[in-house]
């Protein structure tokens, strides 16, 4: 293969070409140049055999998950085995378009995570915010549909496995100021989602200094993306 043909010197020639048409032409936008670089990276990795790895999901929409948050219910095991340990039942209850903002949801939310039933219920009882009775009321009907729909003994074996907050729909209104002139405000919502799992909540270990600092060094290990610009 000569150099005239080779992948990386026609990248080259092709990016030599657009920084001499935006010279040339300046009110062009600049993505044009970031997205055809961006194209011609990943056609040289393809065509030297490599593909483009992602170690995170910086640019993927993980909030998609919640959309079939309430279809998990349905999930149908293969029977178990006569010795093998009994799978704990998983409840999975959500409720949407809550008026209220799901950056404050989510400071109630992350406080039961991880509690027993009746430890999350009392907790969001004494609290005088918005949010908790509204959580309160998200709670009691996973607990009644554990008894009634999961086959679950004990009302009370239950522990919150997960417990989050996502954006809801939000709503532009108008917001009237002064001397006839006006700007555009939104009406937030938020949607609230709780996952029950039968047992007793896992005991959680007590970390040291030493490996807190492990763990931020690894975060910020695993959020880089090779072979990226």
């Amino acid at each position: 293969m000569d150099d005239a043909s080779h992948p990386l010197h026609t990248v080259i020639s092709n990016q030599r070409r657009l920084i001499s048409d935006r010279l040339l032409f300046p009110k062009r936008r600049t993505n044009r140049l970031k997205n055809a670089f961006v194209l011609h990276a990943i056609r040289l990795l393809q065509n030297l055999g490599g593909h483009p790895q992602q170690l995170s999901c910086l640019h993927t929409s993980a909030s998609l998950e919640s959309k079939n948050w309430e279809r998990r219910n349905l999930k149908v095991y293969p029977p178990q085995l006569t010795d093998e340990p009994r799978r704990p039942a998983e409840i999975h209850h959500s409720r949407r378009q809550i008026k209220y903002s799901k950056d404050k949801m989510w400071y109630l939310a992350k406080l039961i995570r991880g509690m027993s039933i009746d430890e999350a219920i009392a907790q969001l009882e004494f609290n005088d915010k918005k949010g908790a009775k509204i959580m309160k009321e998200v709670l009691l009907e996973a607990q009644e549909m554990a008894v009634k729909n999961h086959n679950v003994e004990y009302k009370s074996n239950l522990y919150v496995a997960e417990s989050y907050s996502g954006k809801g729909k939000y709503l532009k209104r108008i917001r009237y100021h002064g001397r006839g002139m006006f700007g555009i405000m939104d009406k937030v919502y938020c949607h609230y989602f709780v996952k029950l799992v039968e047992g007793p909540p896992p005991k959680t270990e007590n970390k040291t200094s030493f490996d807190q600092a492990k763990e931020y060094v690894q975060n910020l290990k695993n959020r880089t993306i090779i072979h990226s610009l």
